[in-house]
């Protein structure tokens, strides 16, 4: 199993910065990419950001440009950046480590992040 703990949600104002962190632990060997996700009220869950193990990137097209997502491989840490926040960034925001040897997804427990207009 791999534990995966965010921290970094809260209250910001449209135009303001917010850093997500998310520590994971457990089989770490077995994981390949980790990402963010989100989930706004009565929407489903959606890809933000992932990073492979070697650092390849995708992101959102709703994202590009004002979110970064990075991989500290020696801390089996993945934080996102977010610049530049919209109202409609509003959601709680999910980690997740996905391990292909043992084909499964990990979750965190979620943070909430608000941005107001």
């Amino acid at each position: 199993q791999v534990q995966l703990v965010e921290s970094g949600g809260g209250l910001v104002q449209a135009g303001g910065s917010l850093t997500l962190s998310c520590a994971a632990s457990g089989r770490i060997f077995s994981v390949n990419s980790m990402g963010w996700y989100r989930q706004a009220p009565g929407k489903q869950r959606e890809l933000v950001a992932r990073v492979s193990s070697v650092g390849t990137t995708n992101y959102a097209d709703s994202v590009k440009g004002r979110f970064t997502i990075s991989r500290d491989n020696a801390k089996n840490m993945v934080t996102l950046q977010m610049n530049s926040l919209k109202p409609e960034d509003t959601a709680v925001y999910y980690c997740n480590a996905r391990s292909l040897s043992i084909n499964m997804d990990f979750w965190g427990q979620g943070v909430l992040v608000t941005v107001s207009s």
